[in-house]
């Protein structure tokens, strides 16, 4: 697949072209173009001008690294899979065998419906059924937009139709990029004041404020950086906190987050297939394990929803500064 220029479905009877993600939704405004899948609702690919600004994947694949992908109802995870519900155990299904964890939510293999599109925006659904560990009914809705002056924005939606409060946790997966170039060539800055130091099993310990090369408020290029960590403190200006790659000839790409993103989890990844680095920022309401910290756990109550909203942003002329939070396009 040219990943600038995916394919899109042919949904006509007997000719349907078949995707490991599931169906695509393409969506165009000006020069920017988004895909996103049906298979966990995920960001497959966000261009501008043909500079690819996310990490994507071929059509016979599924997300690698879980790039894209939104995450419900925990972002990250839960350690053993196990937290206590009005004093009785839960037990979540482990699905990071390696760290002996459950990972990034019940909806990452799940099918998402359509709810509602139009040529700038799509919406889309999946329902969290009751289940051993987590005895809740509810509903992830996620809404991607191309926004003439914002870029992307994404807008996750949790909806409990139970009839108890139910604790939850939103989040995305987002690999950025800027076109071809490398992304240790990038330098990544992020304005947070507290990092959250995490065991090997990618489970918060403690917190600590930011110091040496895991202090980000300054830029730190990707060649150097090896971090796998949350950080909170976030720098919040007009309600949105921001965190940039930038390239050395002025040009920058943007993930930006709500009041209601507490939290960013920063990966820079040696394993993305055919990228020396790939780098992960992802949105948060809470950090990982907050099952079990309550740390920025969120209790939805029977008909309530909660949302947070994200999007990605992109200045691609060389030679310019970096415009502020809401002249970025």
């Amino acid at each position: 697949m040219d990943q600038t220029t995916p394919q899109t479905a042919n949904t006509s009877a007997g000719s349907a072209r078949r995707y490991a993600s599931g169906r695509q939704y393409e969506l165009r405004r000006g020069d920017a173009l988004a895909v996103v899948t049906e298979l966990a609702a995920g960001l497959r690919l966000y261009s501008r001008g043909g500079t690819q600004l996310t990490e994507s994947y071929g059509d016979a694949e599924i997300p690698p690294g879980a790039t894209g992908i939104t995450l419900a109802p925990w972002a990250n995870r839960v350690e053993d899979g196990v937290w206590h519900l009005n004093g009785k155990k839960q037990q979540l299904d482990i699905t990071e065998v390696s760290r002996n964890n459950a990972s990034h939510g019940l909806l990452r293999n799940a099918s998402y419906g359509l709810v509602d599109e139009s040529q700038f925006s799509v919406t889309l659904e999946a329902v969290i059924f009751p289940q051993h560990g987590y005895p809740f009914l509810l509903r992830h809705r996620v809404r991607y937009e191309l926004a003439e002056d914002l870029g992307l924005v994404v807008r996750q939606t949790l909806i409990n139709d139970s009839q108890a409060p139910a604790p939850c946790v939103l989040g995305a997966h987002p690999y950025l990029r800027l076109g071809e170039l490398p992304s240790e060539e990038l330098v990544l800055t992020v304005g947070a004041g507290t990092r959250l130091a995490a065991d090997a099993r990618g489970i918060p310990r403690s917190s600590e404020p930011v110091s040496g090369t895991l202090d980000l408020r300054g830029g730190r290029q990707i060649a150097g950086l090896d971090v796998d960590s949350a950080y909170t403190d976030l720098k919040f200006d007009g309600g949105i906190a921001r965190h940039t790659l930038r390239a050395p000839d002025g040009r920058s790409v943007s993930l930006w987050q709500d009041e209601n993103c507490g939290y960013v989890h920063i990966f820079v990844s040696t394993k993305f297939p055919g990228r020396a680095k790939a780098v992960a920022i992802e949105p948060m309401t809470g950090p990982a394990n907050a099952f079990n910290s309550a740390e920025g756990l969120h209790w939805l109550e029977p008909g309530e929803e909660f949302g947070m909203s994200w999007g990605i942003s992109a200045a691609l002329e060389s030679g310019v500064s970096h415009p502020g939070a809401t002249g970025e396009s």
